[in-house]
Formats: C-alpha cells, structure tokens, sequence
C-alpha cells in the first residue's frame, strides 16, 4: 500500500502549478499566514523549470524556501518528470542540488485541483443548476485548458484522498444527428476521439473546424480565444454552435466522472476555458447532457455542478496540504525526495 504522508514540510515552502502553457508560484512562510504571491509565467520563456524557479521566484524575493512542492501535468513515475504539454522535465533531485531545497513532493496537476475543492468557499464557485453538495461524499474536478485533466476526491479515514488519473482520455463518441455529421471530421489519434480532443483549447479548434468542414465553409478562426469571443458575441455561426457544443459535450463527460464517483459531492469545473465560456455552460445545454444518464436521471439531477472562479485554486489546494498534510491522503511513496 503507498505510504500516505504522515509529516509535515519545512518551511518556507515553494508552492508551484505547472501546466502545459503556465506556471504559478507561491511561497508560504508559514503555517497561518498568507501565501506570497509571483507574477505567472509562461513556460515557453524558459528551457527549464530549474531556470524558471530561480528567475521568476528565487531572484525576486530574499526567502529562501526549504521545501517545495509542485503539481505537475504529467504522469509522475521516477526521478525524470516529463510534462504532457511542455518540454520542461522536472528532476526534483537537481532541484535540491542545484537550488537548494531540502525537501520536494511532485504530484499530479489535477491532484492539486481536487485537493483545492476539498476547502473550496463558496465565494469562488459558481452553481449551474440545481442539486445540493452532500457533506462527506466523493467530488470530481474536471479542468479543460490546455489539455483535459480529471480526478477524483474521495473522503475516508477522516482524511480527503485526491485520486489523480487520465481520465481526460476517455472516448467521446457522437449520439445525435448533428453529432454524426461533424464527428467524422474530428481529428482521431489512432483511430479514436478521446475527450480530450475537443474539451480543450486546441480540442475548441478541432471542433470549430469540423463543423465548418461539414457546413462546407471556410475556416476563418484559428485561435481558442477567437472562437470563443465570437462564438459567445453570435457574430460567427460556427464558432457559436462550436462554443454550444463544447458545453454539451463537457456535460456528457462531467456526467460519466459523476457516474464513475458516485459524486454526490459535486462535479466542479477547474481549468482555463469554464471560466471563459460561463455563459454558453449556464444555457441549459450543459446540464441537460450532464443528467441524461439513463437510467439514472433521478440520481443526475440531485449531483450539484460548479465552475471553480478561484483565480489560483490548484496553488490553493497545494498551500492546504501544506499547511495541514495530515488532513489529506495523499500517497508519498515516488513522489517525495529529500537531500
């Protein structure tokens, strides 16, 4: 059984979300006080994340952190930590070498999200249709952005147990007419759509695309942000059937991640784009496809969905398990190296 971990961090500690695009950081001094804050930075402004810690953390403050501990979008597996969608590979023994830390714990991204809604207020979600969080029971957090990370939160042993994954991948598979006539002009990888391949930013252009491939109209949007601007304005029909579509389909996976957990705790919505497309996932698209579970509807309607408003809710679960690592389950065994 992996080791769960049992002792605390020294402080100061560095606090880091990296993702495919982005990189967050924060330092908690202590165990009470609140976390200093660092401008975020993009990943393609430096070759590694050793060079990235000491220029845009290490150089801008006189604290001199003792431990860090980074989530990463990547599966963890050995001292070497390649990154799904960024060439920075996270060495944590370097780290401690090179950059003087004492102690570094590297998890899973989306672990970081889960752990974030476990202490979530409710001042940084936002409720799309009814159902009501029940107290104690597992919560899933999916987060399209740069690509498409899902896990699971589950209570037990009086601890909350964050259960990271790949979930992401899972196929996504046409059910309507109009879903027939643009699934075949979804990019496949090997033969198969996966979720991930259109609930995300680059998966908002696959669709976009496909659904001018089979209007037969030229494709005149090639950026995320584009697509959702006009998509959201009505001032391009593709690009707002593509938007409405998005909500739909991230309905029909948020539904299977609640069916999987048994969420009664809630399914949240983290990442860069639910905030983005707020209005198009408060239509009632999303949430009919999310409760079209048959037959389970009934139990569907009573699961709440949130989208998570927390500007920097991954560094917030971090700076939680930081502060209080007893109160959450999560395995050290391979993902924590001391000096």
């Amino acid at each position: 059984m992996a080791r769960m971990n049992d002792d605390h961090f020294p402080f100061p500690i560095l606090i880091g979300d990296i993702g495919g695009t982005n990189a967050r950081f924060s330092i908690l001094t202590d165990a009470i006080g609140e976390p200093k804050e660092f401008p975020i930075v993009q990943t393609a402004a430096f070759a590694t994340i050793d060079a990235a810690i000491q220029g845009a953390v290490l150089d801008k403050t006189a604290i001199q952190p003792k431990s860090a501990i980074l989530a990463v979008a990547g599966p963890i597996n050995g001292d070497e930590i390649p990154l799904t969608n960024c060439p920075w590979i996270v060495r944590p023994r370097d780290l401690i070498a090179g950059l003087g830390f004492e102690d570094v714990m590297v998890i899973n991204d989306f672990e970081a999200q889960a752990l974030a809604v476990a202490t979530l207020s409710e001042e940084n979600q936002i409720q799309i249709g009814r159902g009501a969080v029940r107290p104690g029971h597992s919560k899933v957090v999916l987060g399209p952005g740069t690509g498409l990370g899902v896990a699971g939160l589950v209570h037990a042993l009086e601890a909350w147990i964050p259960v990271p994954g790949e979930g992401g991948h899972v196929d996504l598979g046409p059910r309507t007419d109009r879903d027939l006539e643009i699934f075949p002009h979804i990019e496949r990888i090997e033969g198969r759509v996966s979720a991930e391949q259109i609930l995300c930013g680059r998966g908002l252009v696959n669709l976009y695309r496909a659904i001018c491939k089979a209007d037969g109209v030229a494709q005149t949007l090639t950026d995320p942000a584009d697509i959702s601007h006009h998509g959201l304005a009505g001032s391009d029909r593709q690009a707002e059937e593509a938007v409405s579509l998005f909500a739909v389909y991230l309905g029909r996976v948020a539904g299977d991640m609640a069916v999987v957990f048994m969420a009664k705790g809630g399914v949240y919505l983290g990442g860069g784009i639910p905030q983005k497309i707020l209005p198009a996932l408060q239509k009632p698209g999303f949430r009919e496809a999310f409760e079209d579970k048959a037959p389970h509807e009934e139990l569907m309607a009573t699961i709440p969905t949130f989208v998570v408003t927390h500007r920097l809710a991954a560094l917030a679960g971090l700076s939680a398990f930081a502060r209080m690592p007893g109160s959450f389950g999560v395995a050290t065994d391979g993902r924590r190296w001391r000096k």
